[in-house]
C-alpha cells in the first residue's frame, strides 16, 4: 500500500502483542507507517517491558494494561484509554489462549470442561466484552478488527479446542456488527493459514503443518504478519467501508484447498 496516510488521525487500540513474532505487531507496523495513532495493551509485566521498548522506537504514547478475563480489568483499561481519547475508531483483537497441554494429543484424549470453558471465554467471549465495553467510545465509521485461523472451519491436526474457540469467534464477529450496524460500526475478522508465532510453536507437529500448507499454496510462500498488517490497515481505513461483517481469508486460496 503506498498511501501512507491511509490511518492518518485515525484512533486504534491494539491488543495482544507479544512479541515480534506476534500478529498483532505485523499490524502495529503496518498503522504506524499509515499514520495511524495508537494505544497498546499489555497482559503482564515480560509483555510490558517489550511493549514500552516497542512503544518507545514507534511514539506511542498509549500503554495500558487488560485481562480480558476480568470485565473489571475491561471497564479499567476504557475508563483509562478515555483520559486520553474520548472517542477513537477501533481495535484490534488479536487474542486467544489455550493451555499448551491442550495442543499435544488427539481432541478428545486431551480436552476437558475447564480448558474448553477457558479458551472460549479468552479467545472469542473476550471480543463480545470488550465491544460491549466501549461502544459509547466509537467514532462512526468505527472498524473492530479480530484474528481467526482455517482451523475455526476445517480440521487442523492438534489445534484442537481453538478449532471451536475460533469459531465462536468468527460467529461474534457477525453477531456483534449486526448490533453495531445502527452505529455505522463494522465488524471484520482476518482468517490466516499457518504462521510461524510464538503461539504457534506449542502444537505438536506445528512445523509438519505449516511445510504442508506451503507446498499447498500456488506461490509456494506462505502469509507472514506484515501482509497481515497490511490487509488490517485496509479494514481499518475508509477504504474498506462497505466491508462488514465478514470473514477475510489471507491464506493464497489455501482455506479453498486445505
Amino acid at each position: 500500500m503506498k498511501n501512507k496516510n491511509l490511518l492518518f488521525n485515525k484512533k486504534i487500540l491494539i491488543m495482544g502483542i507479544r512479541n515480534k513474532f506476534s500478529i498483532a505487531y505485523g499490524i502495529a507496523k503496518s498503522m504506524i507507517f499509515h499514520k495511524a495513532n495508537l494505544a497498546i495493551t499489555y497482559f503482564n509485566k515480560k509483555d510490558k517491558k517489550f511493549i514500552k521498548n516497542f512503544a518507545k522506537k514507534n511514539n506511542c504514547k498509549i500503554i495500558l494494561k487488560c485481562d480480558v478475563s476480568s470485565d473489571i480489568s475491561i471497564k479499567k483499561l476504557f475508563f483509562k484509554l478515555s483520559k486520553y481519547w474520548k472517542k477513537f475508531d477501533g481495535f484490534v483483537h488479536s487474542i486467544a489462549f489455550a493451555p499448551s497441554i491442550q495442543f499435544t494429543k488427539d481432541y478428545l484424549d486431551i480436552i476437558d470442561r475447564k480448558s474448553f470453558i477457558l479458551s472460549h471465554e479468552i479467545s472469542s467471549y473476550s471480543l463480545v466484552a470488550l465491544s460491549k465495553e466501549c461502544k459509547n467510545m466509537l467514532n462512526k465509521n468505527s472498524s473492530l478488527l479480530t484474528i481467526s485461523y482455517l482451523g475455526s472451519n476445517i480440521v487442523v491436526p492438534n489445534y484442537n479446542v481453538m478449532g471451536p474457540a475460533k469459531a465462536s469467534l468468527e460467529s461474534n464477529v457477525k453477531y456483534i456488527d449486526y448490533y453495531f450496524k445502527k452505529y455505522d460500526i463494522r465488524v471484520n475478522a482476518i482468517s490466516t493459514n499457518p504462521i510461524r508465532t510464538t503461539s504457534s510453536y506449542v502444537i505438536k507437529n506445528f512445523f509438519e503443518i505449516y511445510n504442508n500448507s506451503k507446498k499447498k499454496i500456488l506461490n509456494k510462500n506462505n502469509i507472514n504478519i506484515f501482509q497481515i498488517g497490511n490487509i488490517a490497515s485496509f479494514l481499518c481505513s475508509n477504504l474498506s467501508i462497505g466491508i462488514s461483517g465478514q470473514i477475510i481469508h489471507i491464506s493464497n486460496g489455501l482455506n479453498n484447498i486445505f
